[in-house]
């Protein structure tokens, strides 16, 4: 029987022992080995710390959430095989994908993270503090990424998800990983961990999976490492007490099991929406994984004149689950991990059974499709019922990690709430009520014992993720029992691998070291325009004074009269007794649209809109005869991908100081402007530049790539200027239609055409073979073919024409094709 392989120091290894076996959770079978003796544990977290992290810290922010992004689209394409194994795990169809594609899902969603930080490899937080008086000392925090490995010490439940789910965040914060998948299902989370090594998408070292316990792994770890756990609170307390841990004050953030609640509002009786929607969320978050999941619902608290009809409809709801093989489409549960998850189970329900009636289901009598009960490791549901609830202690305390949950009654609201606290901490409750008032006075009063609380109803039902689901953006965690960790939560997650630093000093050092302008630093003056300027080429600090402008009385009226902002201090100085105004005055929006006016450069460039306003303050009063003029200083560069049909660019918030005629700063403003990138990847295709590569094709000029000989190649660029100059129209669009807007959108990217494609049209453009007598003839076609299309565009500059790929594309779009088409064959003959 094969041994679970381990990637480490970069090589699959396996270990020297014999090793301890793994089964198939459904069928008993022997399928693996997992073996963890030899494994250098102390090099592992050292390569990771080295190798790993070097590469990882020094990416920037965007380019880690692209690199997520990549790998979760990889990771997506080949999520079939993954299932095929999830089944050996006793998970169904809709388990796994909770597991599989809730695993890819985080990646997505830490992806989208990059941006909401800096284009940097680190994170500047909050805003500056003034120091100072003079506005020349002051101080802002940055936070780097760590410069150890998170590891990440995983349960056996979610073998998928579990381990993306904590990966996305340390890589997202440029931190590298070492996974330790539990025994009986990392054959799974090995499976997936391997694609995503032979993909090359993650710099080396930046995952290391261990496949198996390695008890020793925390007496490795050190001040920059951060140490995740997911499993009992028993043995979470005993890892957060390691000596190594406390000896250097090693981050620890521990998610464990927790006896989550759900209760039903006293408003919510049968016959209501909430009641059906109550005994399907039950129901759901019993058997969904056989209810091995840290979120289950375990308490099912419910209004005591409701407890029978409750139990009922659960006892109705959980006999028509069909337990078995979870490859079967009529199956609703499959099995346990283990036997020994079973034989656990059997005592936990024992215990909790000496203080609560099993009411629903019995552990030994079983009813499966195509499975054997003595070969695999299933279990019926269990609803247990206790009628004193406050005078209770195990159903409170202790944990049946199956499918069992105990229902309770509740006398009030205060006293569902007491209930609710009795479980010590909890990783999420919830509510099913269709009254805000009640559901407001239950999450204020246990949202110190919840990590997570959802209110349910009628309204949100339908679109609702569910109690048991936790979400990337949201923290997951809990207090007391359940750990006191926090995993996930977006951007406050990331930050849990991120060093937060003070620094003081100037506004000009602080500039340089954050890059974010700082008021009151230096300005570097600008030798041109801002505005002339791509994306690529402006400096953060880059900065130009305005000319002058006079505001008069009859800018101030005309304004009034164009908003209709007649407020008294623009229109009425007869008014002004009393007020903080002396004269008229003008309006604050009229100071920024003036200030707009000064230092907006008219003609076209690289600015391609305005994108907003972020900050905006207006000091003191401007009056009729007053004098401004602006600084405009680049604050900030944010970087932004394509979005549809518009060439790349970037954001730049600009800091806009508006001063008047004594240099007393009268108004500031962050303004916001999308900024085009600079085109690098192109020649530009002059008639000049196709004149000369042509001149360097001859008939022994061989491909890079691609069958194509230099003459084909030219009379396919002939046969696509004939399409584009209308000549050739007689063709369907190839591309299909769900997908030809973002097809089309991808003309406008800097990234070249991808090699070896095959053209849609070959049939009719006889690509195969020659038409014309020579290579000459064939240079000269294609040639008059392009003035053809010059010429049909000049005449009729509002036209569009078919493509086969992109649809119906304009003047501009076809310079764009023609751009990236020369330049993707001129480079496959190497003519450019």
């Amino acid at each position: 029987m094969s041994k679970i392989p381990h990637y480490i120091t970069g090589k699959w290894v396996v270990g020297s022992d014999a090793g301890s076996p793994v089964f198939d959770a459904v069928t008993g079978e022997l399928i693996h080995q997992v073996a963890v003796e030899g494994l250098d544990v102390g090099e592992i977290l050292q390569y990771g710390r080295t190798t790993g992290s070097k590469v990882l810290r020094n990416m920037t922010f965007q380019e880690r959430g692209l690199m997520l992004k990549k790998l979760a689209l990889y990771l997506t394409k080949r999520k079939e095989k993954f299932y095929e194994i999830s089944y050996k795990t006793g998970a169904t169809r809709i388990d796994s994908w909770i597991d599989i594609e809730g695993g890819f899902g985080n990646l997505f969603a830490n992806a989208s993270l990059r941006k909401l930080f800096p284009n940097q490899p680190y994170h500047v937080e909050g805003d500056a503090i003034d120091l100072s008086r003079g506005g020349r000392f002051m101080a802002h925090h940055i936070m780097v990424p760590k410069r150890g490995v998170a590891v990440h010490i995983n349960a056996f439940n979610f073998p998928v998800w579990g381990m993306l789910e904590k990966c996305a965040v340390n890589w997202m914060a440029g931190v590298p990983a070492v996974v330790l998948p539990a025994p009986s299902s990392s054959y799974l989370a090995e499976a997936v961990a391997r694609e995503i090594i032979d993909s090359g998408i993650l710099p080396e070292g930046a995952l290391q999976i261990i496949n198996g316990t390695v008890k020793t792994v925390l007496e490795y770890v050190d001040s920059q490492d951060v140490v995740t756990f997911t499993g009992s609170a028993s043995t979470g307390r005993l890892l957060k007490a390691h000596p190594r841990i406390i000896h250097e004050s090693v981050p620890f953030t521990m998610e464990a099991d927790s006896l989550n609640a759900s209760v039903l509002g006293e408003d919510a009786k049968p016959g209501t929406p909430e009641f059906d929607i109550f005994i399907k969320e039950v129901k759901k978050e019993m058997t969904v994984k056989a209810g091995q999941k840290c979120t289950a619902i375990r308490r099912i608290l419910v209004p005591e004149n409701l407890i029978d009809e409750v139990q009922n409809a659960l006892s109705k709801a959980l006999s028509s689950v069909t337990i078995g093989d979870p490859r079967l489409k009529e199956v609703r549960m499959g099995s346990l991990i283990s036997k020994e998850q079973v034989e656990e189970l059997k005592v936990a329900v024992s215990e909790i059974a000496e203080e609560a009636a099993i009411v629903h289901g019995n552990l030994d009598d079983l009813s499966l499709v195509g499975a054997d009960a003595e070969k695999g490791s299933f279990v019926a549901p269990v609803l247990l019922r206790v009628d004193n609830p406050l005078n209770s202690i195990k159903v409170h305390e202790r944990e049946a990690f199956g499918p069992v949950s105990t229902i309770m009654p509740y006398k009030n609201l205060e006293e569902a709430i007491e209930l609710t606290q009795k479980g010590k901490g909890s990783l999420v409750s919830s509510i099913i009520t269709n009254d805000d008032a009640i559901a407001k006075e239950y999450v204020i009063n246990v949202a110190a014992y919840n990590g997570r609380i959802l209110v349910l109803n009628r309204e949100n039902a339908k679109e609702s993720t569910g109690h048991g689901s936790p979400l990337p953006n949201l923290i997951h965690g809990g207090p007391g029992r359940a750990g006191g960790g926090e995993e996930m939560g977006g951007v406050r997650g990331v930050k849990h691998y991120l060093q937060r630093t003070a620094i003081q000093g100037t506004p000009t050092t602080l500039t340089e070291i954050t890059g974010i302008y700082q008021p009151n630093s230096k300005y570097k003056e600008a030798q041109q325009h801002p505005f002339k300027f791509h994306w690529d080429d402006i400096e953060v600090g880059i900065s130009l004074a305005t000319a002058k402008r006079t505001i008069t009385d009859g800018d101030i009226v005309n304004f009034a009269n164009l908003t209709w902002d007649h407020f008294y201090a623009h229109t009425d100085i007869t008014s002004l007794e009393g007020s903080i105004f002396k004269k008229r005055t003008a309006h604050g929006y009229f100071i920024l649209a003036a200030a707009a006016g000064l230092f907006v450069y008219p003609n076209k460039g690289p600015v391609a809109a305005n994108y907003g306003l972020e900050e905006c303050r207006f000091l003191r009063p401007i009056y009729h005869n007053d004098t401004i003029y602006v600084r405009l200083t680049c604050k900030q560069k944010i970087d932004r991908e394509p979005k549809g049909a518009e060439l790349p660019a970037g954001v730049i918030k600009w800091y806009a100081e508006v001063f008047d005629q004594d240099g007393e700063l009268v108004a500031i403003a962050t303004v916001l402007t999308l900024v085009q990138k600079r085109q690098t990847t192109f020649v530009e295709m002059t008639e000049d530049e196709i004149l000369k590569a042509l001149d360097k094709l001859t008939e022994d000029s061989k491909p890079k790539w691609g069958n194509l000989t230099p003459q084909l190649m030219l009379e396919h660029l002939e046969y696509t200027y004939r399409i584009s100059s209308g000549e050739i129209q007689d063709f369907e669009i190839a591309t299909p239609e769900k997908i030809l807007e973002k097809v089309h959108a991808t003309l406008y990217n800097y990234e070249k055409m991808p090699q070896k494609y095959e053209f849609p049209l070959n049939e009719k453009s006889e690509i195969t073979n020659a038409k014309h007598s020579d290579l000459m003839t064939a240079k000269t076609k294609m040639l008059e073919a392009r003035q053809d299309y010059l010429n049909f565009f000049k005449n009729n500059p509002d036209a569009e024409l078919k493509n086969a790929v992109f649809g119906y594309l304009n003047r501009f779009e076809w310079y764009l094709m023609e751009r990236k088409h020369l330049n993707h064959h001129f480079e496959q003959f190497g003519l450019i």
